[in-house]
C-alpha cells in the first residue's frame, strides 16, 4: 500500500482471527465424531451400517441447510449476525450431543451443529475477504483454513486424551459398559462448548463488513469501519470503489437467485461451484473420514491407527501454516495447479501400492504426502477464491451456492466411498480420485484466473469482462 493509505494491521488481525473462530469450530465439530464413533455407537447399540452412516453424516444435512440459508442471511442480516447465530448453534450442539440419552436426540443436535458449520463455512471467509486489504487478502482468508485445521487437530488430540485404552478384542457390550461408552464420548462433544461460547462473546466486539454496510445503504457506518481498518485516504479510496461497483447496477439492493443466472454472473458461479466440488472430490476428506478403515486395510492395528490419525492432523497443520504466505506470493492459480497435479501423482502411487500389496508404512507416507499437498494448495486456496471471485452485489447468494455445492459434494463423497471401496477396492478408488484431480488440473488451467493483489472491485470488473484469465495489471495493488 502507499504511505498515504496506512493500515491498522493489529485491528485487522484481531477481527479476522475472531471471524476465523468459525473455522476452528467447523473443524472440531466435523472431526470429533470420528473419535467418538466406537463409543456412542456402543452406548446407543448401533449395529446397523445404515444407522451408523446416518449418525456419521447427519451433520451434513445441517451443513447443506446452513449453506442454503447463508446467502439470504448474509445479504439481509449482514456478515456479523449470521456468525453470531452460528456460534449459538455450535454451543447448543456441543451441549445437546453431550447430554443426549436417545439416538434421535443425538442426531438432532448433530444437525443443529451442522447448520452452524454451513453458516460459518460460507460467511467467515466472506467476512474476512471484505475487511482485508487486497494485497494481504489471501493470507487473511487462508487463516480461516488454518483455524479449521487447528480445530481438526484439537478434536483428534482431545479424543485421544479423553479415550481410555481399549482392548483390540473388546466386545460391543464391554465398550458399552466402559467409561468410554458411558461418559468418554460425551466429554468429546462437550469440549467444543468452551470455544463455541468464547466465539459467541467475541463476535459482539467486531464490526460489520464495510462492503455489506455500503451495499445496505449505510455509507457512514461503512466509512467509520474503514477508518478503523486504515487511514482517511484508504477509507475514501475503498468506499469510492465500493460505491462505483454498486452504482453500476441500479438493482444492487434487490438481489434474488435469478441474478446468479445473468450472462455476466453465471460463468463465475459455475467456476465457483466446480472449485467447491473439486475441493471435496479430490478425495482428501475420505482419508479424514475413513482414516481408521484406510489404515486398517494398510495393516495397522487400532493403537497405531489412532497415532496415525493424529499424524495426519499434524501434517495438515504444519503445511497449512506454510501455505499462508504462499497464497499471496505464488498466487492462487499456481497453487491450485500444483495441488491438482501433485494429488494426481500421489493417488496413482497409492493405487499402485494397494494393487501390488505394498502396505503399512509406504501407504502411511503417501497418505501423509497427499495431506501435505492438499493443505498447501487446494484446502486454503479454494476458500480464498470463493470469497473473492463473486461480484459485490451477489456475493452473499453466490457464496451460499458455492458452499452448498461443496457440502452436497461432501455428502455424496462420504456416502459413495464405502460403496466405491467395496466395488473397486482401495486401489480402484484412489485411481478414480486421481482421474478427478487430473480433470481438476485441466479446469483450473483453462478457467480459473489469478486473483492475488487485485482489489475485489477491480476483480469484479475483470471477471465480468469475459476474459477472467487476464487481469489488467493497472488494477493490481502493489504491496
Amino acid at each position: 500500500m502507499h504511505n498515504t493509505q496506512q493500515l491498522r494491521m493489529g485491528y485487522i488481525w484481531m477481527i479476522c482471527l475472531v471471524a476465523a473462530c468459525g473455522g476452528l469450530l467447523f473443524g472440531y465439530d466435523w472431526v470429533v465424531i470420528g473419535g467418538a464413533k466406537p463409543f456412542y455407537e456402543a452406548y446407543f447399540n448401533i449395529t446397523d451400517p445404515a444407522l451408523s452412516g446416518w449418525a456419521m453424516s447427519s451433520a451434513l444435512v445441517g451443513c447443506i441447510f446452513g449453506a442454503f440459508i447463508s446467502g439470504w442471511c448474509a445479504d439481509k442480516l449482514g456478515r456479523k449476525i449470521p456468525l453470531i447465530i452460528a456460534a449459538i448453534l455450535f454451543t447448543l450442539s456441543a451441549w445437546g450431543t453431550a447430554v443426549a440419552t436417545h439416538f434421535d436426540l443425538f442426531v438432532v443436535f448433530r444437525i443443529v451443529g451442522g447448520i452452524g458449520i454451513g453458516l460459518a463455512a460460507a460467511v467467515s471467509p466472506m467476512y474476512i475477504a471484505e475487511v482485508s486489504p487486497a494485497e494481504k487478502r489471501g493470507k487473511f482468508v487462508a487463516i480461516n483454513q488454518l483455524t479449521i485445521v487447528i480445530g481438526v487437530l484439537a478434536a483428534q488430540l482431545i479424543n485421544l486424551a479423553i479415550a481410555q485404552p481399549v482392548a483390540s478384542n473388546a466386545t460391543l457390550l464391554e465398550i458399552q459398559q466402559s467409561w468410554n461408552g458411558q461418559m468418554g464420548w460425551r466429554w468429546m462433544f462437550a469440549a467444543c462448548g468452551v470455544p463455541s461460547f468464547l466465539f459467541l462473546v467475541m463476535m459482539f466486539f467486531v464490526p460489520e463488513s464495510p462492503r455489506w454496510l455500503a451495499y445496505a445503504g449505510k455509507t457512514e457506518r461503512a466509512r467509520k469501519t474503514l477508518l478503523k481498518i486504515g487511514s482517511q485516504s484508504y477509507a475514501d479510496t475503498t468506499l469510492s470503489d465500493i460505491k462505483q461497483t454498486l452504482s453500476a447496477d441500479a438493482n444492487a439492493q434487490k438481489v434474488s437467485y435469478s441474478a446468479l443466472l445473468e450472462p455476466k454472473v453465471k460463468p463465475i458461479i459455475i467456476i465457483g461451484m466446480v472449485l467447491a466440488v473439486f475441493q471435496q472430490w479430490c478425495g482428501i476428506n475420505v482419508i479424514f473420514n475413513y482414516a481408521q478403515e484406510i489404515f486398517a486395510s494398510a495393516g495397522f492395528d487400532i493403537n497405531s491407527t489412532l497415532k496415525s490419525i493424529v499424524a495426519t492432523g499434524l501434517i495438515n497443520l504444519v503445511f497449512t501454516i506454510i501455505a499462508l504466505p504462499l497464497v499471496d506470493k505464488l498466487g492462487r492459480r499456481k497453487l491450485m495447479l500444483i495441488g491438482a497435479a501433485g494429488l494426481t501423482v500421489i493417488y496413482a502411487l497409492i493405487a499402485a501400492a494397494y494393487g501390488l500389496g505394498i502396505l503399512g508404512w509406504p501407504v502411511l507416507v503417501l497418505v501423509l504426502a497427499a495431506i501435505a499437498i492438499y493443505a498447501l494448495t487446494l484446502a486454503p486456496v479454494t476458500w480464498v477464491l470463493l470469497s473473492e471471485i463473486f461480484p459485490n452485489r451477489v456475493r452473499g447468494l453466490a457464496m451460499s451456492v458455492g458452499t452448498l455445492a461443496l457440502w452436497v459434494a461432501c455428502f455424496i463423497l462420504t456416502y459413495t466411498f464405502p460403496l466405491l471401496n467395496a466395488g473397486l477396492g482401495a486401489a480402484g478408488s484412489f485411481m478414480l480420485y486421481g482421474v478427478i484431480c487430473a480433470a481438476g488440473y485441466i479446469f483450473v488451467l483453462r478457467k480459473v484466473p489469478e486473483t492475488k493483489g487485485v482489489t475485489l472491485e477491480a476483480l469484479e470488473k475483470q471477471m465480468a469482462g469475459g476474459d477472467p484469465l487476464h487481469a489488467p495489471t493497472a488494477q493490481r495493488v502493489n504491496p
